[in-house]
């Protein structure tokens, strides 16, 4: 993105002469469909006689007054920056812009319902975008407080930082009553977390009062055709828990006037922590039946973003290197709250199946970096947004509990709030808090954890007796040659036996690991168990490998262990194995067909069946697919009518049967599904569902494009031609991958969410060979999508349209030739790239694995 970005040392210079104090802003929404007006003026001291710039994207700029100066815009604006000559000790500066709404999930994103023609607008601004809607010092470390005044349709609702106002009649434009809503200041924060949602909103009110005695209004939001499907009690009760579970643990209470949630449309990520005015992905409105995997990371999120309004809001990282620190603490804190406060008891389990799954992944990539990463520019930034940022450093947050202890960590937290309220920090300033509190020296434990990258391996080493005791037990632990650090582990070993048709816990023991080998001398004389399961509890970060008997009775008897968390380890386990193939997906394939019925977490259920269709497409040997694919549907289709009626595990299996079904027995399948001739006890075809069964068929070429326009017909919402772009782009024709390719990448203006639909109806094929042509088209395409689509759209044609599924030789050999020929391409670009050429390698590796099973 030429002219966009901004380095980490021009921040560190503009913030040795700059200091921000005050922003008064004034939005115009009332001009039209591409472009609203903003009329901002901000208040900041520098050092006298120095020059610096202000961050603006804007269409056009239309005055620059600064201390009562007029600058010309056609010499002091040009790309993202408006420069400031000449500062005082004490600066106004007024700037009168341009600037365009968006359709891409950054800045003042503008949306319009299907359903009714009403326009929806909301703001998202992390890392760089705020200049997107006004000019600002785009850096978290210039805080300041933010006075809004928006000028919108009379009828609309505007919700902000502060309490909305009521509005200021304003006459009309083109016939329509406009008013106006002027905001009170906000108090000091950083312009990344500031917001502005604001449309015809439905509204759903309510407070809770907080432990200081103030009453907090609450508010959730949604679009109005979406209002029947809001479950707001459901929100309310748990944004309550939330806030005492929260204020509980840290001992401050919530630190603002008001607390709104708003579910907003085409929203890129899950959701975004502006103080109190949290902003969530629409689809947390459940218009259909959805997992409970879905229901619980639903609760994950809401406290996840409620826990930022202490870290990250009322205390916030002073540059983007510390971006792991605000989003890692909001994971660990809403796991936490998720199992301790809602009925979601077992969070723990589930952040095994989903956080500790993507952290691994994500730690074993040639783009791994350390959690506390170097972050040079703002491109840096957007690529962090990883499992590294947020589930390795929640992970890491854990072990650091369970080595200080809890108690003392939370105290340390709690000094923290009340030293660095309002103001930006640094990691050591934290550390020195906690240091304080628990006694423990933490430079060695940053330094190992934090300051380095890569995951250990743990590996159970022992002899064993006449008797079957054992007369050595210890803990081996390695580390890559790329990643060579050994880590000091708080941690438990469980030893599991069969006792009367389940395989239950028998021991424990809990120590300190450290170096490549530790003895466990509590182990000596032990009966050998039929499972010796490393970092049990999971209080730790490490991969982990079974010994042989273990491995034998993990094969036949996981489905009979009761404790959901230890057999979440497990499954993690046998996946790690298989993914860096000293496992062959084979027997992968057959340890998950033969325990799967029994696995009653949901998240731990999804993550199985996706790992289950990876193998199944991408790590067997080639020669092996058709078999097994036949036979994993085969068994989906067993497991769906053999759960129980209604239950997330039919729901589930359902499912995963409809992405494989190919053959015309199982496509009928899922025909007579579609229209009722058969049908599965409780299973109800609800719209989404429905959709799921329609791109089935297309990706089997049973359905064409008009067959698809009659079901979207049915469907006139934002979801269902999402649905209905991923059904078109899913039809196996070389013309329909085409057009796709031809509408999403090489043609401008598609949304965010329309091409990331587009994108997994692309790469939805039975027959690999519609991709081999789109290999030399993707690599063809790169820099014209780097160089002119905003970072949010390129991130989704590169992630969404790479030719994944091929995964063979060419590709890996293509991928590695573009990297090889643009050895200077911006690092984040590079990135990407770098991560799909180790998937593919991976998958090659694992295939030649599967080969000699």
């Amino acid at each position: 993105m030429p002219g966009e970005n901004l380095t980490h040392v021009e921040a560190q210079s503009r913030a040795a002469v700059v200091q921000t104090s005050a922003y008064e802003i004034a939005l115009d929404l009332t001009r039209g469909e591409t472009l609203f007006g903003a009329n901002t003026t901000i208040h900041f001291t520098a050092t006298p006689g120095a020059e610096t710039f202000i961050d603006c994207i804007a269409d056009a700029v239309h005055s620059i007054t600064l201390n009562g100066t007029s600058l010309d815009p056609a010499t002091h604006f040009a790309d993202s920056r408006i420069a400031l000559p000449g500062l005082a000790a004490e600066n106004t500066l007024t700037i009168v812009s341009d600037m365009r709404y968006m359709n891409t999930g950054e800045g003042l994103h503008r949306f319009v319902d299907p359903v009714d023609g009403e326009v929806y607008l909301y703001s998202q601004f992390e890392v760089p975008d705020s200049r997107r809607m006004y000019p600002v010092f785009e850096q978290p470390d210039l805080k300041a407080t933010f006075q809004f005044t928006v000028t919108a349709p009379a009828y609309w609702k505007v919700v902000s930082v502060q309490p909305t106002p009521e509005p200021v009649a304003a006459g009309q434009v083109d016939g329509v009553e406009v008013a106006t809503w002027h905001f009170t200041p906000t108090p000091i924060m950083s312009s990344y977390i500031t917001a502005i949602v604001a449309g015809p909103y439905h509204e759903v009110r309510s407070e809770l009062t907080n432990p200081d005695g103030r009453t907090i209004p609450l508010g959730v939001f949604c679009r109005e055709s979406l209002a029947e499907h809001l479950d707001h009690d459901y929100i309310f009760d748990i944004t309550r828990k939330g806030f005492d579970f929260f204020a509980k643990e840290f001992d401050y209470p919530y630190p603002f006037e008001k607390y709104d949630q708003l579910f907003v449309p085409e929203f890129n990520m899950g959701a975004m922590e502006h103080i109190g005015a949290v902003t969530f992905t629409e689809a947390y409105v459940f218009r259909s039946q959805v997992t409970d995997a879905m229901r619980e990371r639903r609760v994950v999120t809401i406290l996840h973003e409620l826990a930022h309004m202490w870290f990250g809001n009322l205390v916030t990282m002073r540059w983007w290197n510390d971006l792991w620190l605000n989003e890692s603490f909001a994971e660990y804190m809403s796991t936490l709250a998720t199992a301790e406060a809602t009925e979601w008891n077992e969070g723990w389990t589930t952040f095994v199946g989903s956080g500790k799954t993507w952290a691994y992944r994500q730690d074993q990539l040639p783009s791994t970096h350390p959690i506390m990463a170097n972050i040079a520019d703002l491109n840096d930034v957007l690529v962090n947004f990883d499992g590294i940022t947020y589930a390795k450093g929640a992970s890491v947050l854990k072990q650091l509990v369970a080595w200080v202890g809890r108690e003392p960590f939370m105290k340390g937290v709690h000094d923290y709030f009340e030293k660095y309220a309002y103001s930006n920090t640094e990691l050591p300033d934290l550390m020195h808090e906690l240091e304080a509190t628990s006694g423990r020296d933490l430079a060695e434990w940053t330094k190992a954890w934090l300051q380095t990258a890569g995951v250990n391996t743990l590996r159970p080493v022992f002899t064993t007796d006449a008797q079957g005791n054992f007369e050595s037990f210890a803990i081996e632990q390695s580390a890559t040659d790329d990643y060579p650090t050994i880590r000091p582990h708080r941690l438990a070993v469980g030893l599991y036996s069969l006792e009367g048709g389940k395989l239950v816990r028998t021991k424990r023991v809990e120590l300190d690991v450290a170096g490549e080998s530790t003895s466990v001398a509590e182990l000596v004389g032990v009966a050998q168990p039929d499972l010796i399961l490393l970092n049990d509890d999971d209080l730790t970060y490490a991969k982990t490998r079974f010994d042989e008997r273990s491995l034998a009775t993990v094969r036949e008897h996981l489905a009979a262990m009761p404790d959901s968390l230890a057999r979440g380890l497990v499954w993690g386990s046998l996946w790690d194995t298989t993914r860096d193939a000293e496992m062959s997906a084979s027997e992968f394939i057959e340890i998950v067909l033969a325990n799967v019925h029994a696995e009653t977490n949901s998240t731990i259920l999804r993550n199985i069946i996706n790992q289950l269709l990876t193998a199944t497409h991408s790590y067997l040997a080639p020669e092996k697919r058709e078999a097994t694919r036949t036979r994993v549907a085969d068994a989906l289709w067993e497991l769906a009518n053999a759960a129980e009626a209604a239950s997330d595990a039919q729901f589930q299996f359902i499912k995963a049967f409809s992405s494989l079904a190919e053959t015309p027995d199982e496509t009928a399948k899922i025909q007579a599904l579609l229209d009722g001739t058969v049908k599965l006890e409780g299973l109800t075809v609800d719209t989404d569902l429905t959709w799921e069964f329609v791109i089935s068929l297309a990706a089997a070429g049973l359905v064409d494009g008009s067959a698809i326009d009659e079901v979207l017909a049915t469907d006139l919402t934002a979801s269902g031609k999402q649905f209905a772009a991923y059904a078109h782009a899913a039809l196996p024709t070389a013309e329909a991958k085409d057009s796709t390719w031809q509408q999403m990448v090489e043609t401008e203006g598609a949304a965010n969410l329309t091409i990331r639909f587009a994108a997994l109806g692309f790469n939805r094929v039975h027959d690999t060979e519609l991709l081999r042509p789109f290999i030399e088209r993707f690599f063809a395409s790169i820099d014209a999508v780097w160089n002119d689509r905003s970072y949010a759209i390129g991130e989704e044609i590169f992630e969404g349209f790479y030719p994944a599924p091929l995964a063979d030789a060419q590709l890996q050999q293509a991928t590695r030739a573009w990297l090889d020929a643009n050895p200077d391409a911006a690092p984040a670009l590079r990135r990407f790239m770098i991560e799909h050429l180790a998937d593919v390698e991976r998958a090659l590796d694992a295939q030649a694995r599967d080969a000699q099973a």
